[in-house]
């Protein structure tokens, strides 16, 4: 992931793109694989963590109605969120978030455990979604498996 994770910083910089996340299952695991190459300031603008319904509202703008009628975990949510992150982080031009499903519990009909929406955005153009069934590997591996899927969706806008 460090290999992935320097390449976005370097792609992002020859292309003079700052980089925010929003996140919700991760807690700020995808921030943290980027800040943890030495450097990353140039790239890096910031990330929010938006774990309660409430914090995605105040801090990414997410609609209350959205929440309500899609729940958090859904790729209407994600994509609010991404857009939401540039939205609140002005000098950022790329945005990555999650929501989903680590487990242990939490799963339901319709939303199984190991179940993650992830969106990425770029600024003046396109909201790209990826929708993942890890399946219930434990919470660390699910954690993990939508880091790695996070970075490789936000690389596809940089």
């Amino acid at each position: 992931m460090t290999k992935l994770a320097e390449e976005i910083l370097q792609q992002a910089r020859e292309a003079g793109l700052r980089i925010t996340t929003a996140e919700s299952c991760t807690g700020g695991m995808i921030c943290s694989s980027l800040i943890d190459i030495a450097g990353s300031s140039d790239v890096v603008d910031g990330g929010f963590i938006t774990y309660s319904n409430f914090a995605k509202m105040q801090a990414l703008g997410v609609p209350k109605e959205l929440l309500q009628e899609h729940g958090a975990v859904s790729e209407q949510v994600a994509r609010a969120m991404a857009e939401g992150a540039l939205a609140h982080a002005k000098t950022a031009q790329v945005s990555v978030a999650t929501t989903g499903i680590a487990g242990p519990g939490g799963g339901g009909p319709g939303k199984p455990i190991g179940l993650v929406h992830i969106a990425a955005s770029r600024r003046g153009g396109e909201t790209i979604h990826s929708e993942e069934h890890f399946g219930d590997l434990g919470r660390t591996e699910v954690r993990r498996q939508t880091v790695e899927v996070a970075l490789k969706l936000m690389q596809t806008l940089l």
